[in-house]
């Protein structure tokens, strides 16, 4: 016989289950990125000194805390964020590090890891921050205008400081410099995806029909090209060749997410190609490079010794399948920029193609962890920021991938998490604060497209 209860709950449907949060198995694989990364300083010290390092556990422990602290927060406010963002972070982070110490030592009076860790506290200082502060990302929007006013700015102040290495892209004071450029991309991400969300019906649905292609109205698309032009002038001024066709990309991507139109890659290429044709002709700081793409061999057959792209090939192929182990390569021949352009050359010849293939499959799993995030996001604004952000880190790797493995002109731009440059670092972690933010959002409304 039915009692009350069963006749009062009968005509009710099942509650939903509850999504897992996935924060134990962010922990756990925290665990495992911190003691690889221990793993890698001790090998350094161990293959130079015979002995593990000294601070080892002291690198540990505060690489650890940094680590733990992050997860603390993320569990606390950002509960259902994918688990596998912040343990790759962590381990990218921890590799920089080791690389960064491994080069230090085999350059005299050097200390680079030490101040590298402390721009990676500060970095995880603003992913606190932001995931404490940002409890929906749809307040950004509000901010798109003035955000995109202060990146240019931010892009403008270089100019008025000397030039480093052929490059304008510092803001220097003593002994302390900056490279706002870092900054103001997010603030472009940011930008661009509010006003594509706005305006995505326009773009996609009227205009003129050319051929294949459908071009929006001068109305819709115009303030957003003037926006984008300013960028890429402004950078061309300071040389900057790098960080040009990674906002020339992003601003590419972003079009094609919006319209769903994939003409609008291929007429970003050819654009791409001209521009980068027309800079490298009347620039000649990016014409060097351009030949030494062309011809990486030409200084040793002119008897001028090896210039920096033959040196990060000989690297290359000098670590073979499993590499020469940390701390017995020889990278640092390449000079000056061997722990920032180049430092996928000691990855490279020291952890081998094994190492380097681990290194951009970690990058890939970052990458495809915020696409997925992107997709999974209902309000058309969220998911081109989520698309955007992730683009940002997947074109920097390929950019600076390309140009150490002579498939592309070098960029000098930085490998995020890994090369060493305090600005680079930090932005990096508050993109993947923003990243966390973003999928706790999109696991709540749909768990079970992105159970981790």
């Amino acid at each position: 016989m039915a009692t009350p209860a069963t006749v009062a709950t009968a005509g009710r449907e099942p509650a939903a289950p509850r999504p897992r949060t996935g924060r134990n198995t962010e922990l756990f694989l925290l665990v495992g990125a911190v003691a690889i990364a221990v793993f890698g300083y001790v090998e350094v010290g161990v293959n130079i000194d015979g002995h593990a390092p000294a601070d080892a556990a002291t690198y540990g422990a505060a690489l650890g805390g940094l680590a733990l602290a992050a997860h603390v927060l993320v569990r606390w406010r950002a509960r259902y964020a994918d688990p596998l963002l912040l343990p790759t972070a962590v381990l990218l982070n921890g590799i920089g590090l080791v690389v960064i110490y491994r080069l230090d030592r085999a350059t005299p009076r050097s200390h680079a890891a030490p101040t590298q860790l402390l721009w990676s506290t500060l970095g995880v200082a603003l992913f606190a921050l932001v995931v404490v502060l940002l409890r929906d990302h749809r307040r950004l929007r509000g901010y798109a205008y003035s955000g995109a006013l202060v990146a240019l700015v931010l892009l403008v102040a270089p100019i008025f400081f000397p030039a480093v290495y052929g490059s304008r892209i510092w803001i220097t004071v003593g002994s302390f410099s900056i490279q706002p450029g870092e900054f103001a991309k997010i603030l472009l991400v940011v930008f661009f995806a509010a006003y594509l969300a706005m305006h995505r019906d326009a773009l996609a649905l009227t205009g003129k029909q050319i051929w294949k292609l459908r071009f929006p109205p001068g109305r819709v698309l115009g303030p957003m090209l003037l926006v984008w032009a300013a960028f890429i002038g402004v950078l061309v001024l300071e040389t900057d060749l790098g960080m040009s066709l990674l906002y020339f990309g992003i601003f590419v991507v972003l079009l094609y997410v919006a319209t769903a139109r994939i003409g609008w890659i291929a007429i970003g290429l050819v654009l791409a190609a001209v521009g980068v044709a027309v800079v490298a002709r009347f620039s000649p700081h990016v014409h060097a490079r351009v030949e030494q793409w062309l011809h990486p061999l030409a200084s040793i057959e002119a008897g001028q010794g090896a210039n920096q792209i033959a040196q990060s090939l000989f690297a290359f192929a000098w670590g073979g399948l499993l590499g020469e182990g940390l701390g017995k390569g020889h990278s640092i021949l390449i000079g000056f920029a061997a722990k920032s352009d180049f430092v996928l050359a000691t990855v490279g010849e020291e952890l081998g193609l094994v190492g380097l293939l681990g290194m951009l499959l970690l990058y890939t799993v970052l990458v495809a962890r915020g696409y997925r995030t992107g997709i999974a996001l209902t309000d058309p604004f969220g998911r081109l920021l989520a698309i955007g952000l992730a683009t940002i880190i997947g074109l920097q790797v390929f950019v600076v991938a390309g140009g150490v493995l002579a498939l592309i002109p070098l960029t000098g731009a930085t490998l995020p998490f890994v090369a060493q440059g305090g600005s680079s670092v930090v932005t990096n972690w508050i993109i993947v604060a923003l990243l966390v933010r973003l999928s706790d959002t999109a696991r709540r409304a749909a768990p079970t497209d992105l159970e981790g």
